[in-house]
């Protein structure tokens, strides 16, 4: 199938834009076999100076810090980051605008700490933050020395955008394994149950007035990915506008889902963003998953659902889309979940005993 070549800004991808804007994606790897743009974040990584991480001998971190006032994370973050400057590491504050004021007034004017806009980072898609992370500790980590990242991720109003994050937060415990970055992930106790369970869930250590712990409530994160469980979409029990249960005819197919998309009252780059993750991804199951493959296609108040499943049983990557299988040379593929999760609000992988499926969603203006 010819297309053109993918062009973050033409076709909607929109990262985070100021200091910490990622330039061509550092998620750099062997090449490795792709189903639904499968990525073993495990894996080595290898390339120049954006694609590997710069030499340092600490390790990445990633702890929790629980908190019922600003008080209490001024009091607690503070002298972290304060002890990382005077160690030599750079720091980065993406809090809520309440929380980032009394750590302004503590850490001064240091040109190695950059406060950014937390929606800046949390209310792009999830592979957006992560590479823009990695891109800064590529730049700014002094050689031996890390970037302190004091982070309050947006989660979104439903259970959905909950989701996307609760996985992000399990993701980067391996996505950011050989990087100079040491997270500290703030939540204040108003924050939703299965906000606050996940985050007990996915930080390795507890950070608190009396210092670091081991968090004896951590959970691998693969076995986190594997079992966090994907909210029901009430589309789905509808009619659909476009329904193909044995792809043949993929050009054909095509060409229909374009033909209800004309239908569809939406910003055309959105429409064509979420296009190009149906096609990706109803190319991958034809090509790499077992036959038959299907797809269902569904409109409704403030949404698009498309749902692309194929019968194949061995694909089991949790870790799968947050980077491209094969690099920055975006010309060898394997990136279809990857730009899936970039073009679409809500990704959702369900595996059964008779195959996969990819639930695509992108919310309408």
């Amino acid at each position: 199938m010819d297309r053109e070549p993918f062009t973050p800004r033409r076709n909607g991808y929109r990262p985070p834009t100021g200091c910490l804007t990622p330039g061509r994606s550092p998620w750099t790897r062997p090449q490795e076999h792709e189903h639904h743009g499968g990525d073993a974040l495990h894996r080595q990584h290898t390339g120049g100076a954006a694609g590997a991480p710069p030499p340092h001998d600490g390790t990445s971190a990633h702890d929790a810090l629980f908190y019922d006032s600003v008080d209490q994370v001024t009091a607690v973050a503070a002298p972290w980051l304060l002890e990382g400057l005077a160690d030599g590491d750079a720091a980065v504050v993406a809090v809520a605008a309440e929380t980032a004021a009394p750590l302004r007034e503590v850490l001064g004017d240091d040109p190695r700490v950059v406060v950014v806009e937390r929606h800046e980072l949390y209310r792009h898609r999830t592979p957006a933050a992560i590479t823009a992370f990695r891109r800064f500790a590529a730049e700014h980590a002094r050689p031996g020395r890390r970037v302190r990242v004091l982070g309050e991720v947006d989660f979104g109003g439903t259970a959905a955008d909950h989701r996307e994050w609760q996985a992000y937060e399990a993701v980067i415990n391996v996505a950011f394994t050989g990087w100079p970055l040491w997270g500290l992930c703030v939540f204040g106790s108003r924050l939703p149950e299965p906000v606050l369970a996940a985050a007990r869930a996915t930080h390795p250590h507890l950070r608190t007035a009396t210092g670091r712990t081991v968090n004896p409530d951590f959970v691998d994160p693969a076995t986190y990915l594997r079992e966090l469980p994907v909210s029901d979409e009430q589309l789905e029990s509808t009619p659909p506008l476009l329904a193909d249960d044995d792809i043949t005819d993929y050009a054909g197919l095509r060409h229909a889902v374009r033909d209800r998309l004309s239908d569809v009252d939406g910003p055309a780059d959105v429409l064509e963003d979420f296009l190009m993750a149906v096609d990706e991804m109803a190319s991958n199951a034809v090509r790499h998953g077992g036959a038959p493959a299907g797809l269902r296609l569904w409109s409704g108040p403030g949404r698009l659902v498309c749902t692309i499943r194929d019968a194949g049983r061995g694909w089991d990557d949790p870790f799968a889309g947050y980077g491209p299988a094969h690099g920055e040379d975006l010309s060898h593929g394997g990136m279809g979940l990857w730009l899936a999760r970039q073009l679409c609000d809500h990704v959702a992988i369900r595996r059964a005993g008779d195959g996969v499926s990819v639930r695509l969603t992108t919310l309408l203006p």
